[in-house]
């Protein structure tokens, strides 16, 4: 299962920017009323480029647990590269957050994308050799996991910018729906793309969508920050005033608290739905199948999502989402079918998608431009640096204990976690935002 908050983010400066095109302005709270998103020409190249870069990911994406199970047949190393995966957020989440408040955010995006369509290449490449090693993948989800670090914290930095906080629900909503449609076609174009033609096309297909999104940072006209005086300050005092700011929003506190607890509970769940469906021996193509039927019910997230946040609360989405994860989970338990392990994903997809625009949208207009990142970096240090315990604890209790107990530890966390949140008066009573 994808993180909870899955985006699916300096002043002015850095040596040589390609990207920022001469004269360009940043967008400010004083612009006029705005017109549709689709007559933002910067945030339509910026979602376009991510249209193909997720796609490219989700086609990969499936074929990386099922290359490490050919060549391992373990479910405890699968579960370990999810794991290094996502570790660069412990390591590098807080330093990262207050460099991209230092730098340009629009070139480390750049740089990102590239340095990941090289660092995918090196897998079909090493297929062709016949050199590829569960320690070369290993390597390769590290450099993929610290690319990601970040290029997320700048682009979640970036949005306020690039669009009016009136219409943040919607372009959070409308980027969801990219993760959605690309979950649905990706993978089982992976699964089949891996199957039937070759175990290296997949990822020959993200190095070229990688590659495709950093070509798309050449044409974006629209600076990524604010115009702020660079100033020689220390990266630790930086960091210090990130986290002082969020500890001083009990609110914002709580949420990443939240996003972390669920995440470690749901982390693995992607595994597990690939290990039951191996156990009745679906194969690769019905396996990507499973998770592109699934991923309609994200689509529908992401097409209600504002919607939802219009006529509920804050509390309301965030708690009837706990809850329906919560009682969802346990089916797991008794070895669903095909078609049912497709249903459980479609309501995850959609849940999560749902949790996923509601906490962006609700937390960005709240952060001064100025500490986008640094802010950014510690919620989501928060928020997913529990991933890499989970994953890893997912992938080792399924192997020794086996599914059924595997499910029972984490829906028996997911359920007390829903419960606390729901006696939490802090998110039940949440306020609603003038601008949203």
């Amino acid at each position: 299962m994808a993180a909870a908050e899955r985006l699916p983010p300096a002043p002015d400066g850095g040596a040589g920017a390609p990207p920022d095109a001469a004269g360009a302005t940043p967008r400010t709270s004083a612009a006029p009323a705005p017109g549709p998103l689709w007559r933002n020409r910067d945030y339509m190249l910026l979602w376009s480029g991510q249209v193909v870069s997720t796609l490219g990911s989700n086609i990969s994406g499936i074929a990386l647990p099922l290359l490490i199970l050919a060549i391992t047949n373990s479910p405890a190393l699968a579960g370990i590269a999810g794991a290094l995966a996502t570790l660069p957020y412990l390591v590098f989440s807080l330093p990262v957050g207050a460099l991209v408040d230092r730098w340009d955010r629009k070139l480390v995006m750049f740089l990102c994308d590239a340095g990941r369509a090289i660092n995918t290449a090196s897998i079909p490449l090493a297929l062709a050799l016949n050199g590829l090693t569960i320690w070369q993948l290993y390597l390769n989800v590290l450099i993929e996991g610290t690319l990601f670090v970040f290029f997320n914290l700048a682009e979640v930095a970036a949005l306020p910018q690039v669009v009016p906080q009136a219409q943040l629900p919607a372009a959070s909503a409308q980027n969801q729906a990219t993760f959605a449609t690309a979950g649905l076609i990706g993978p089982a174009v992976g699964g089949f793309l891996y199957q039937s033609i070759g175990r290296a096309v997949p990822f020959v297909a993200d190095a070229v969508s990688y590659a495709v999104s950093a070509a798309s940072f050449f044409a974006i006209r629209i600076r990524f920050q604010e115009a702020r005086p660079a100033t020689a300050r220390h990266l630790g005092a930086e960091i210090r005033e990130g986290v002082t700011w969020l500890w001083h929003q009990p609110l914002l506190r709580i949420m990443a608290l939240i996003n972390g607890l669920f995440n470690f509970t749901t982390a693995g769940f992607a595994l597990i739905t690939i290990v039951t469906a191996r156990a009745q021996h679906a194969d690769e193509t019905a396996i990507g199948a499973i998770f592109s039927i699934g991923a309609v019910g994200g689509l529908l997230g992401s097409l209600l999502a504002s919607r939802l946040q219009r006529r509920l609360s804050f509390g309301q989405v965030i708690i009837g989402s706990l809850w329906v994860t919560a009682l969802s989970i346990p089916i797991y338990a008794l070895s669903p079918p095909i078609l049912v392990l497709s249903a459980l994903s479609g309501i995850f997809f959609f849940v999560g998608t749902v949790y996923s625009v509601t906490m962006i949208s609700y937390r960005l207009p709240l952060i001064p431009d100025g500490l986008q990142g640094r802010v950014n970096s510690v919620f989501r240090l928060a928020a997913f640096g529990f991933i890499p315990l989970g994953t890893a604890l997912t992938g080792i209790l399924l192997e020794r204990l086996g599914v059924a107990p595997t499910v029972a530890v984490f829906s028996a966390g997911l359920g007390a976690l829903a419960l606390g949140v729901t006696l939490n008066a802090r998110v039940r009573t949440a306020p609603r935002h003038s601008g949203l």
